[in-house]
């Protein structure tokens, strides 16, 4: 089958269970990576009490959604890949533990202010608002270590570059800026423009990297790596869009944070900015881009990729 025929068509693709397998291996990494074992070095125990906040933060919630498009990006090019070679692996739970801690963080009274995270407490209502601190900062420097092991489980120069597009990708040009934009934005309007770049930074950048990460990871042609970067640029936004539709159309319960935050805190939004059915057309347009961009990779299936990028988008419907 041609890689044009299988981009196109997520619906005959069985999403749940190529879902449920992929987590299956994240959840049980996660697990077995943010524990008082392996969180010794040179037999110096980190602290239980900060064990906790981190296994808090992580375990038991959230959609994985940067870790499956790793996953689905290193299958795509890899052509042919059932289970994630250990720089996958490593690479998937690494960005989970980077969007980890960026929560933990925007939720804090200093930024967001919220209560409510993946149905349950923010870590700093949990824990304290240093000891959140403290588990934000040591997510951070794991999801690093993940991806430098000792020995030869990982070729030294993918170690690299992977840490090199985790970096960029959360860094000041990447979600730490978006976020710094975002918190300046409160009570301004922004142009569509603006407000394009403020997202392809705090949520999308992240995103995309996910996509070029798991590329990254099984060696892709030129022309594959490009048209995977479009098509992470084009559903880190949609994320985004159809994250501010969901901020005023689902409940509390339903979102597993607070709904109508945004509309409370006088923040910018493609909503407010564009109105609900305008926002609902672009997410669609943007979806359309994702998988066009797809088509242009020459990889012989992208299905997994393309189905998500279908779950992003309309899970606002």
């Amino acid at each position: 089958m041609m890689a044009e025929e299988t981009a196109v068509a997520p619906s005959t693709f069985a999403l749940d269970g190529w879902v449920r397998a992929r987590l299956d291996q994240v959840e049980r990494a996660l697990e077995r990576w943010i524990s008082a074992d392996a969180l010794q070095d040179s037999g110096h125990a980190a602290p239980v009490a900060l064990v906790d906040a981190m296994r808090y933060s992580v375990l038991d919630g959230g959609k994985r959604l940067r870790p499956l498009l790793v996953l689905a990006a290193y299958e795509a090019v890899d052509g042919g890949a059932q289970r994630a070679c250990e720089a996958a692996l490593r690479a998937a739970c690494s960005v989970e533990l980077i969007h980890a801690y960026s929560l933990v963080h925007d939720d804090m009274p200093c930024m967001d202010n919220d209560v409510l995270r993946r149905g349950k407490p923010t870590v700093h209502v949990q824990f304290g608002e240093a000891s959140a601190l403290l588990a934000g900062d040591a997510l951070q420097a794991l999801a690093f270590e993940l991806l430098t092991p000792s020995g030869d489980a990982v070729d030294g120069a993918v170690q690299a570059r992977l840490c090199g597009l985790l970096a960029r990708a959360a860094g000041c040009s990447g979600m730490a800026g978006g976020q710094a934009i975002d918190l300046a934005s409160v009570g301004h309007q922004l142009s569509e423009s603006e407000l394009r770049e403020m997202h392809q930074l705090k949520t999308g950048a992240l995103l995309q990297g996910s996509v070029v990460m798991g590329a990254t990871c099984a060696h892709p042609s030129p022309q594959a790596l490009a048209a995977l970067k479009d098509y992470g640029a084009a559903i880190g936004l949609a994320f985004q869009v159809v994250d501010d539709i969901l901020d005023v159309t689902a409940d509390s319960a339903t979102l597993g944070k607070t709904a109508g935050k945004d509309a409370d805190n006088d923040k910018p939004t493609y909503v407010s900015l564009m109105g609900l059915d305008r926002s609902k057309a672009y997410a669609q347009d943007l979806l359309a881009q994702a998988q066009q961009a797809l088509l242009h990779s020459g990889l012989a299936d992208t299905r997994a990729l393309a189905a998500l990028a279908d779950m992003v988008v309309n899970r606002a419907h």
